[in-house]
């Protein structure tokens, strides 16, 4: 197929009510319209502080350093992790669903010695299941997920930073599909360094990952610090700790770029920077209680609605994430077939899952610009509609109706 049978990119107006990404907000769409700008330019750099300062309330943090990974959420747990540990460190999963996995593996592949403390799918990890595994394995590294997406369950995470300080570990925390939807206490935590994504309740698209670090993480990534050598100059000198294993996710030289130094490691990625501000500027406009007050509603409507309909809600009710909601596909019905028709008849995508839940769950996001009244009746009432249209008997409009007295209560 040659280049002019192409024609211009007209994606369909699809609501996407999945466990992300979703729609991105329309003022961070227009930001990411805005014109270039060289990497040094005093204007990007002043940029670059803003988003600074935007994301230390966004995080619950004072850190200095709170800055963005060029790259998708992944990209900055990946650089947490290889900037933390080295090989042969010791690293301490606390693992409910596949993203704790996701962190075995990154551990694994670094050369970690990698001990996981795991939960079943649908349940989160006790406190003092994780006082007894620190005090077991002596860490040098703890790594837990806030919002797991693929369980919808989100871990307590109060007294987890005290225990792995008191025991001279880091803690680290993916909050991906939690950052701007749930509270993100990073300070209150203890956590020393923590990562987010865009695309999920901060309603941007997937491509810069925010992070920040601990005064006494960073002092310990800086402490492996090596200068490339096409910037090697006389007053620039390897800090001596061994060399983080990775150029472009070492966070060391990530921080060099973002600090006064401005030394060159590789060329932001202005338009996504835009963007990422402009989700910080709407989030923090809206006011943080208010936005987390959003989401919660949004998510007991979408499960008093699921309810009405007769269907099983996934998981326990105490440590449900407020912004994704897993859903038991009913007893003979095709699951894919549902979220087809779901997404072609009525333009509303809800997502599928993975591992042991594959097949067996739905699981339906409310969440940034998508954790919205409107959105998830539509949500719910298209879901009755092909649920009905499929041969399954359900109560007319009971979704719907229960969604609405939520709100209403």
């Amino acid at each position: 197929m040659t280049p002019d049978l192409f024609g211009e990119i007209d994606p369909p107006q699809r609501l996407l009510m999945g466990p992300g990404p979703v729609n991105a907000h329309p003022r961070v769409l227009r930001a990411m319209s805005a014109d270039l700008l060289g990497q040094f330019d005093p204007e990007m750099t002043g940029y670059m502080n803003q988003v600074m300062a935007l994301y230390r309330p966004v995080f619950g943090t004072d850190n200095h350093w709170t800055f963005l990974i060029d790259g998708t959420a992944r990209a900055a747990i990946e650089a947490s992790l290889v900037s933390l540990l080295a090989p042969g460190d010791r690293l301490l999963v606390i693992d409910f669903g596949r993203f704790g996995l996701l962190l075995q593996e990154i551990g694994d592949r670094i050369g970690a010695q990698v001990e996981r403390l795991s939960a079943p799918w649908g349940q989160t990890v006790p406190l003092d299941a994780i006082a007894d595994a620190i005090a077991r394995t002596a860490p040098m590294v703890v790594a837990c997920v806030h919002g797991d997406t693929s369980t919808t369950m989100a871990q307590p995470l109060d007294g987890v930073g005290e225990l792995a300080r008191a025991a001279g570990a880091y803690l680290y925390v993916d909050a991906t599909a939690t950052i701007g939807g749930m509270e993100v206490a990073t300070d209150r935590w203890g956590a020393d360094v923590v990562t987010g994504g865009l695309q999920k309740c901060l309603g941007g698209p997937s491509g810069s990952a925010p992070i920040t670090v601990s005064p006494r993480a960073a002092e310990r990534i800086l402490g492996r610090r090596h200068v490339e050598k096409g910037l090697r100059r006389d007053d620039l000198r390897d800090a001596g700790g061994v060399r983080i294993g990775t150029n472009y996710f070492d966070l060391a030289m990530v921080m060099d770029y973002w600090s006064e130094k401005r030394l060159n490691h590789h060329t932001e990625a202005t338009t996504m920077l835009y963007g990422a501000r402009e989700c910080a500027r709407v989030a923090l406009g809206e006011g943080l209680p208010a936005r987390f007050a959003r989401h919660a509603a949004a998510g007991r409507a979408v499960v008093a609605g699921a309810r009405a309909l007769g269907l099983e809600v996934f998981g326990d009710d105490r440590f449900r994430m407020t912004n994704v909601t897993g859903l038991l596909i009913p007893p003979g019905v095709d699951g894919e077939r549902v979220r087809a028709r779901m997404r072609e008849e009525f333009e509303i995508e809800i997502g599928t899952a993975f591992g042991p839940l594959q097949g067996k769950v739905w699981r339906i996001g409310a969440m940034g610009y998508n954790a919205m009244k409107h959105k998830v009746l539509l949500t719910l009432a298209a879901l009755e509609a092909v649920l009905r249209a499929e041969g399954l008997t359900l109560p007319a409009g009971a979704g719907v109706d229960a969604a609405l007295e939520s709100y209403a209560a």
